[in-house]
């Protein structure tokens, strides 16, 4: 049995340490060990490390990951849906204390007014185990944890715990019928969002699914998760949404983390139109728009941070239900090694595929 857990830790921009940390085994109440095969970066990691985002250091960072149960506190089995020693699961990338009032009344734990979030904390804060950069993560007393399908690979499952989770919480909100709908960013949240649109044509009444992006080697992917692809750069490519849309779409989605889109999201909208704002969890985010222009067309705007554990389970699901119909694995690298994980930023920030992985066992 392992005493070490293998670990990166990050010590402020553009730093970072491998070193090990004891494994704790002697857990509290409802806690659970998991032993990390595979994470994966996302955005806001890479926001952390280049600096233009603020964290806690010393710190392990890294949100997405998938790990097998390798030991239980008392009472887990209640407190945390029944995982057994030996599961493979994915977990909420929350703590929420689910009895607050943005727990309870107002149905937002993801901003609970005690919340922790894995990847985000100091390595001072409980284990210090509390990133998915490392071969173990601790998993704390209520975080909700979902089991995975055996069908469902790690490499197909990884970003379920942030990027589809997010997107189903984002999807989730459109109105009950949206003929027309405009993705915008065709990154791996706005791939997922064209995905859960595509399965749910029939029952939300919709006609066209649009993503639009600049990156020929993004759009390249859109046709294959169930929407018709549009440059972002082309006035021709946007005819195609016009003529669709005469008096303007029902629903845009901003995936793509670029203030610069709101205007044109904005000018694409119908009368009554939903604007959903996901991707711009980042202080460059200023918009260039007015009052008017939302009050004029009857707008409504949506902020989506995060998701609720009830996504989760949603994400987990969709994966089973669609795993042979969306090509999931083309947006997730072959796996660097948790030492490497300087060259693995390096991939991330080149967009060499949607999501980096990471193995922390290629270190053995």
């Amino acid at each position: 049995m392992r005493s070490q857990a293998t670990i990166q830790i990050f010590e402020g921009p553009g730093s970072l340490r491998l070193t090990t940390r004891a494994l704790p085994w002697d857990l509290a109440a409802g806690e659970l060990l998991v032993e990390i095969s595979l994470a994966a970066i996302c955005g806001s990691d890479l926001h952390t490390i280049d600096g233009r985002r603020s964290e806690p250091t010393p710190a392990i960072l890294g949100h997405e990951g998938i790990g097998t149960v390798t030991a239980i506190g008392p009472g887990s089995a209640a407190a945390a849906g029944h995982p057994a020693i030996g599961d493979r699961i994915t977990w909420t990338i929350a703590n929420s204390c689910f009895e607050c009032r943005f727990c309870t009344d107002l149905q937002l734990p993801e901003k609970c007014l005690s919340l922790f979030k894995y990847g985000h904390a100091s390595l001072q804060d409980g284990s210090g185990l509390n990133g998915t950069f490392a071969s173990h993560v601790l998993l704390r007393s209520g975080t909700h944890v979902v089991p995975l399908p055996d069908h469902v690979s790690d490499a197909v499952a990884v970003p379920a715990n942030c990027a589809l989770a997010t997107a189903v919480n984002a999807v989730s909100h459109l109105p009950e019928q949206c003929p027309v709908v405009v993705v915008q960013g065709a990154g791996i949240l706005g791939l997922y969002a064209c995905a859960l649109l595509d399965e749910r044509r029939q029952r939300c009444g919709i006609d066209h699914i649009f993503c639009v992006d600049v990156d020929e080697s993004r759009l390249a992917l859109v046709e294959r998760f169930g929407a018709t692809p549009i440059r972002g750069d082309l006035a021709q490519d946007e005819e195609l949404i016009t003529a669709a849309a005469p008096h303007g779409v029902d629903a845009v989605l901003e995936l793509a983390g670029a203030p610069q889109l709101v205007p044109v999201g904005i000018r694409l909208l119908r009368a009554g139109g939903f604007y959903s704002l996901v991707g711009m969890v980042h202080p460059d985010s200023a918009l260039e728009i007015t009052g008017e222009q939302i009050i004029r067309k009857c707008l409504t705007l949506r902020g989506v941070h995060n998701y609720s554990p009830v996504h989760l389970d949603e994400a987990v699901a969709f994966l089973a239900r669609t795993v042979d119909r969306y090509p999931f694995e083309a947006l997730i690298s072959p796996a660097f090694p948790l030492a490497q994980l300087n060259e693995a930023i390096e991939a991330a920030a080149q967009r060499l595929y949607p999501r980096i992985s990471l193995r922390p066992q290629l270190e053995e």
